[in-house]
């Protein structure tokens, strides 16, 4: 195991661990094995390149993880929808070569294409042109294309200053840019991530528009479906989401997570190993592997 569980000077509580990154395989600017370099340099002790709805960055980050002496766990974010809100569902420690996995995420991905085209069409109904072709040049994996590389579209031919009022303008639902999509169940996601011998995470649950009583329920439902864990620190939480997350852990019984959700330099909210730690009282979510 890496060193820096070994060391004396270290509690595995506030390891330096980032569960949530994005690299060119999905909607990240850099490609996997870079990614990994970058988080090693950034000095986090154990990464999981968390991609979009694919795996096939895994072995590059691996490899590249393995060649500085950092630990490194397979990840996933897998896109799902919950009462016509879509959500994003971690898994972590899986079996990369599990059979049903693969097919789940193939399955999700196969309609990203269509829906790119949709979206381009509802953009050229408000004086946005081209907007295919254009997202289609960030997207290294055209069956992954996303919101993300419409978003970097725009941004490049000057419709906004940035991504995030891309999507604020765009790109989210009640805007003229979106446009929704058939994305799996949380019971399907679940049986994936355990099936594959994984651990599920809620991902950055502060982002969801969901009332105090629709997340404990929707959180409640996850747990009974064997979900084990919930991202208390992400790049996207403010210092009010990690208070209420923390304390919702801990109602639910859940690991913590901590998890930047980089995507790249300029483009996220941190970067990578760059998060307070979790706070105190929490059970960490790495303990478990």
């Amino acid at each position: 195991m890496h060193s820096y569980f070994r060391c004396p000077c270290w509690s595995v509580s506030v390891l330096n661990c980032d569960l949530h990154c994005h690299s060119t395989c999905s909607d990240g600017l850099l490609p996997a094995a870079e990614v990994a370099r970058r988080a090693a340099a950034n000095g986090v002790a154990m990464l999981a390149l968390t991609d979009h709805d694919d795996l096939d960055g895994l072995p590059a980050a691996r490899a590249a993880a393995d060649a500085v002496g950092m630990a490194f766990v397979n990840g996933v974010e897998i896109s799902i929808e919950w009462e016509a809100l879509q959500i994003h569902i971690l898994g972590l420690a899986f079996n990369r070569a599990d059979p049903a996995l693969n097919a789940g995420l193939a399955a999700i991905r196969s309609g990203r294409i269509e829906r790119a085209r949709r979206m381009s069409a509802e953009l050229e109904k408000v004086g946005i042109a081209g907007a295919f072709e254009g997202a289609m040049r960030f997207a290294a994996n055209p069956s992954l294309v996303s919101r993300a590389h419409f978003g970097r579209y725009l941004v490049e031919s000057g419709v906004c200053k940035d991504l995030r009022s891309v999507f604020e303008s765009y790109l989210v639902p009640g805007r003229p840019g979106y446009v929704d999509h058939r994305w799996a169940t949380l019971s399907d996601s679940l049986r994936w991530i355990l099936g594959a011998g994984g651990l599920a995470v809620v991902a950055h649950p502060g982002r969801y528009k969901l009332s105090r009583a629709d997340m404990r329920r929707f959180l409640g439902e996850f747990k009974d479906l064997g979900g084990q864990a919930i991202e208390v620190m992400s790049g996207s939480h403010t210092a009010e989401h990690v208070d209420a997350f923390g304390r919702l852990a801990r109602e639910h019984d859940f690991l913590a997570s901590r998890g930047s959700d980089f995507h790249g330099p300029g483009e996220s909210y941190v970067d990578l190993g760059k998060l307070a730690p979790l706070p105190a009282g929490l059970t960490p979510v790495w303990q478990a592997f």
